[in-house]
């Protein structure tokens, strides 16, 4: 691919994916992912059929800035199990794309960016070397309201109840109380249910 149609804004998939929330964008080593049309990113994922008609054929930044979104084949997509797919993010790739056709891309970066940051809080200050999985599916399924809240509520314990707040282990398992009671009231799935 050449040098011009690379993706300004690889954090966001042109498929809708939060890609700056992803545990691999975050990961340290060969095996990190750069975002949709990042650095070195063809050498990792050679190809992806989104990728070819967006970006390289369109020269778009994603999909919902087309003409044609939904097309057919992004349509078949969605109904053909991405609702069900193991990487539970990939729920709010539909949702994503159609808060861009509505408000903007702009508008979209400005909510990437508020949760890339609460995202990043949480791996810096709760993150037990086990929790990066759970954080990003948090950051990017509950409301940002809830994320803040979340943080906030878990800082609060850390700082008046808690005398051995530099515990990695204790500051995840209080933070992930927060983020899953929100996803309870919010019915908010962030753990894979095994298939029957």
């Amino acid at each position: 691919m050449s040098e011009h149609s690379i993706k300004n804004y690889p954090k966001i998939g042109c498929c809708g994916l939060d890609c700056g929330l992803c545990p691999r964008y975050y990961t340290v080593g060969s095996s990190k992912c750069p975002g949709c049309c990042g650095q070195d990113f063809f050498s990792k994922h050679p190809s992806c059929s989104y990728i070819m008609c967006c970006v390289e054929k369109k020269k778009l930044e994603v999909c919902a800035q087309c003409n044609e979104f939904p097309c057919s084949k992004f349509e078949s997509w969605l109904e053909n199990g991405v609702e069900y797919d193991s990487f539970l993010t990939y729920k709010k790739v539909k949702p994503n794309l159609n808060f861009i056709r509505t408000y903007s891309l702009e508008k979209f970066i400005e909510h990437q960016r508020k949760r890339i940051e609460l995202f990043e809080k949480m791996l810096k200050n709760f993150d037990d070397g086990r929790s990066k999985s759970f954080y990003c599916v948090a950051a990017t399924l509950l409301s940002i309201l809830d994320l803040e809240t979340s943080l906030k509520k878990a800082e609060h314990i850390l700082n008046t109840e808690i005398s051995n707040s530099d515990d990695a282990k204790t500051k995840s398992k209080i933070l992930k109380e927060f983020l899953n009671e929100a996803a309870d009231i919010n019915k908010v799935e962030l753990k894979l249910r095994k298939r029957e």
